[in-house]
């Protein structure tokens, strides 16, 4: 079968190599799955860094989120258990952790369900026990995680506010639904948040980018706000001043998802099945800005390693772009 590989540490578009492989062995407790459509996620990115907190022994395929078909015709979702990754013809994913898809979306939306919904999900009720009528903020809201985030909070019946780079994406993010939407680019994101609010701030902020974006946060957070913090997209990792926490009465809260399945899996599934409900209502629906062929897929790494994608892009077998 062919499959990308990942041979040394390095920026996806030089280190990822289209091979000719044998077609990986399930061990005990596992499912082969054809891969019927990979989605493309930042940690894929850090993989083929070596900058994950998971580092696969080399050489190994990146892909941790399909939407693949079981070997007795099962359509399903699924984080591959590397090394075999999802971008190849099969891969490998652990029976107990595997998810129906919904019969509401296409195998690129299914395949896109899973990592940043869940993620969006957890952090947004687990962690901030986001309240109807509150306000949400949104960091990179026209993003495969911030997207996600948008419909969510939608859904939850907060009013949104997007912070997004460029007019491109801030007509992304206002097609997701944002209430207000803010060009970090051209706008004072700490102003017009306290605009937006009364110079109250945000109720509960979703921050996937870190650095000068949780500074930001810090600073527009309202009284007995939730800061969840998800990601560090923007590279830098910011450290909080306690102080301020103390003084402004609120809360910063990480968000590790790939915990829920070690130390409660019921909860993810549970998770599965509201989100699977919310798509059918058609209250979410990923965003899938583009299909590509699996020959394509080391650039569109890059492209999402860069910043430069919105949505999601996903990796298809040939004959299935659109």
């Amino acid at each position: 079968m062919q499959a990308w590989r990942v041979h040394e540490n390095g920026e996806p578009g030089e280190v990822m190599r289209l091979e000719e492989v044998d077609r990986p062995v399930p061990g005990d407790g596992q499912l082969l799955l054809k891969v019927r459509a990979a989605n493309i996620n930042f940690p894929d990115a850090l993989l083929c860094r070596g900058e994950y907190q998971v580092r696969p022994p080399l050489p190994f395929t990146p892909g941790v989120e399909i939407c693949g078909e079981a070997e007795d015709g099962r359509r399903v979702i699924a984080n591959p258990a590397l090394p075999y990754g999802g971008f190849a013809e099969y891969a490998v994913a652990d029976a107990a952790a595997v998810l129906p898809a919904p019969d509401s979306l296409d195998d690129a939306e299914a395949a896109a369900l899973h990592i940043g919904y869940q993620t969006g999900w957890f952090g947004l009720h687990r962690r901030a026990h986001l309240r109807a009528g509150e306000t949400l903020l949104v960091h990179a809201a026209a993003g495969g995680v911030g997207s996600a985030a948008v419909q969510l909070g939608k859904a939850a019946g907060a009013k949104v506010i997007g912070v997004v780079g460029g007019p491109e994406k801030a007509a992304v993010a206002r097609g997701l639904g944002c209430d207000v939407v803010i060009d970090r680019r051209s706008e004072n994101v700490i102003g017009a948040v306290k605009e937006a609010t009364g110079g109250r701030g945000a109720d509960v902020v979703y921050d996937p980018v870190g650095g000068d974006a949780y500074t930001q946060s810090a600073k527009c957070v309202a009284f007995e706000g939730r800061i969840v913090v998800v990601g560090f997209a923007s590279g830098t990792i910011p450290a909080p001043a306690l102080n301020h926490a103390l003084v402004k009465n609120y809360a910063v809260l990480g968000l590790h998802w790939g915990l829920y399945n070690a130390k409660d899996p019921a909860a993810v599934a549970g998770c599965h099945t509201e989100l699977t409900r919310l798509a059918a209502e058609g209250a979410i629906k990923p965003l899938i800005s583009s299909r590509v062929p699996v020959k394509d897929a080391a650039a569109a790494v890059q492209q999402v390693a860069d910043g430069r994608s919105t949505g999601r892009i996903v990796v298809v077998p040939e004959g299935s772009v659109r």
